[in-house]
């Protein structure tokens, strides 16, 4: 028997305002940017290395994504990486790589106002297949109370 796992865990802050659509079947789907940083020092200087990643989510964590993202926000985000490829009009092959997040938590706001709710999904691994909507709308008013 052979085992395998594709999990992926960053911790990292968001590079741009989540964007979210709708498919064709009126699932919700949010791409975002997160970028995390690596610092080490050779022969005594300090070096820093970015690193950025693009993270897809589905159905209703997508929703929740799009509403409580902003660029600047820390961010964790638990996943597994997929990797997709096409063929533009000049038949040239692109590839992406992306982590298709399960998991979200606000670690901090854009505007330093603290740590926002943890968002946490059970996903499936494929596509889902059916529409899940928000049906509360959460606002700073909604969390200015709560102890995190």
């Amino acid at each position: 028997m052979s085992r395998s796992l594709n999990r992926a865990e960053i911790i990292g802050n968001m590079t741009r305002d989540p964007e979210m659509k709708y498919t064709p079947r009126g699932d919700a789907v949010t791409n975002f940017s997160v970028a995390t940083n690596r610092q080490w020092v050779t022969d005594g200087e300090t070096k820093e290395e970015v690193e950025f990643h693009n993270v897809v989510a589905w159905t209703k964590l997508a929703e929740l994504c799009a509403q409580l993202l902003k660029k600047g926000s820390k961010v964790y985000i638990s996943g597994r990486l997929r990797t997709r490829n096409w063929d533009d009009a000049q038949g040239v092959k692109h590839y992406r790589t992306e982590i298709v997040a399960d998991d979200m938590v606000v670690l901090s706001r854009p505007d330093g106002a603290g740590r926002a709710p943890e968002v946490k999904t059970g996903e499936p691994e494929s596509a889902p297949t059916k529409k899940e909507t928000v049906t509360e709308e959460v606002t700073e008013e909604d969390t200015k109370d709560m102890p995190f």
